[in-house]
């Protein structure tokens, strides 16, 4: 019988430490670099097709045969997908701008779709640093897209990046500094750059002529809405019938954004309700409930108004004693509410300041305000001509 002294097996265990401390040290070194490649992962610039909403995702068409609405829109790119697919050359530079919510990313997506090639999806907030841009561009294969979206809040030196990697695909760097410093040149792979914004008016000059399309979207049709939230209800396995897609559309404001948040909402109403399918009654009655009435106006549009016309007599009003009155911030109400209300012609801004038209007025329930300092119903050219008569 073999007996082990407790000197040996002290010998032992001292000499287990080090492999035992290299195997702690090897454990501790891998769960670092897996921290660093997520936090890697996190800050890049680039959103991955996992990153997008699974219900934007499922919603979004695929081809541009099956995008409802935007019919100039779809032959003018129609054409120009053809002619670079004739040529095998990459497609042209395309600038989409447009209120938000008409489908500008689907559309980039789309293109990427018809051309075959990758998409790759970005915002220019998150390209503060020439690194970011830089980093995107080399790695572009030849006809990829690169879909750059609110592309008016670039910064200036990104901008200027862009430039010669959109007309020579070509991408300046410097290297040093001060007299040390030197430009060096790296090809890039031809690609097709597609910009969304809704301000086109702030994006820079040379940035926009260097464009080669320049298209605007428009706002949807109530028939187009309609189809649109019928294809949605079969992509959520929703019954909707059609006076309820109607209903549904007709409060959307013109945009397929809102137009499916609706329905979302009133999806969630019948299921809670078990009211079966959606029709127009069902319709009316859960986007009463959510405070959105026929003309699509919301709680706080009718309290806008609905404060003008009690409160100051129609107007007009100033933009900063209507946000006192509501306790809404002066640019919220300028960029937010204002802008549905002109285009249906519910508010008029005149020099003295908003003023509620009679139109509104009768919507509310309220007797028509004639004001005199309203503007006239009936066209300048009519008012010059009775004014010659008299």
């Amino acid at each position: 019988m073999a007996i082990i002294s407790s000197k040996q097996s002290d010998a032992d265990e001292g000499a287990d430490k080090p492999v035992q401390e290299a195997v702690h040290k090897k454990a501790a070194a891998a769960k670092k670099a897996e921290l660093s490649a997520k936090k890697t992962d996190l800050l890049q610039s680039e959103a991955k097709p996992a990153e997008l909403s699974r219900h934007e995702e499922g919603l979004r068409p695929s081809a541009i045969s099956d995008y409802i609405g935007q019919k100039a829109l779809k032959e003018v790119l129609l054409i120009a997908i053809q002619a670079a697919k004739s040529r095998q050359e990459p497609l042209d530079h395309l600038l989409l701008y447009g209120p938000p919510g008409l489908g500008k990313t689907t559309m980039a997506l789309i293109l990427a779709q018809e051309m075959e090639v990758d998409c790759k999806i970005t915002t220019a907030p998150a390209l503060e640093r020439p690194r970011d841009i830089a980093g995107l561009l080399v790695n572009l294969k030849a006809g990829d897209v690169l879909f750059i979206d609110e592309i008016h809040r670039l910064s200036r030196v990104t901008e200027e990046i862009l430039y010669p990697a959109m007309e020579d695909a070509r991408l300046d760097i410097t290297i040093g500094k001060g007299q040390s410093a030197r430009t060096r040149s790296i090809p890039l792979q031809p690609f097709t750059l597609v910009g969304a914004t809704t301000r086109v008016g702030a994006l820079a000059s040379p940035l926009r002529d260097r464009f080669g399309l320049v298209q605007r979207l428009r706002f949807y049709e109530i028939d187009e809405l309609t189809q649109i939230v019928l294809r949605t209800a079969d992509v959520l396995k929703t019954e909707v019938a059609i006076d309820g897609a109607e209903e549904i559309a007709r409060r959307a404001r013109g945009t397929p954004r809102i137009a499916n948040r609706l329905l979302r909402r009133v999806r969630d109403y019948v299921q809670v309700k078990q009211l079966g399918a959606i029709d127009q009654a069902i319709a009316a009655e859960a986007l009463t409930l959510f405070s959105v009435d026929p003309c699509g106006l919301d709680w706080t549009d009718r309290r806008l108004l609905t404060l003008m016309i009690e409160n100051f007599n129609g107007g007009p009003v100033g933009l900063d004693t209507m946000a006192a009155s509501t306790g809404e911030d002066p640019q919220t109400i300028e960029e937010v509410y204002e802008p549905y209300l002109l285009q249906i012609g519910y508010l008029q801004r005149t020099p003295r300041g908003r003023i509620v038209t009679p139109a509104a007025c009768r919507h509310l329930g309220y007797e028509a305000i004639h004001s005199r300092f309203a503007l006239p119903d009936a066209p300048l050219f009519n008012l010059m001509s009775s004014a010659e008569d008299r």
